[in-house]
């Protein structure tokens, strides 16, 4: 059975990436970071998926240059 996606607010994304605001920031605005999507006039969030994502790619890319 497939869980629901779910969208995750900042603080969650913050403490699950391990990175600081501004530093967040700067990876999306480089297209580093998947960015966030709008879900209400004063609110975003991330896809859980996609952040997921982008932490496996880090530790795959950690073991390849470990290896």
């Amino acid at each position: 059975m497939q869980s629901q996606p779910r969208l995750l607010r900042l603080p969650v994304v913050l403490d699950k990436v391990g990175l600081g605001r501004s530093r967040l920031y700067e990876l999306v605005k480089a297209g580093i970071f998947p960015a966030p999507i709008k879900i209400s006039d004063r609110a975003v969030g991330w896809p859980e998926d996609r952040v997921d994502h982008w932490i496996a790619e880090r530790i795959a890319a950690s073991d390849k240059a470990a290896a």
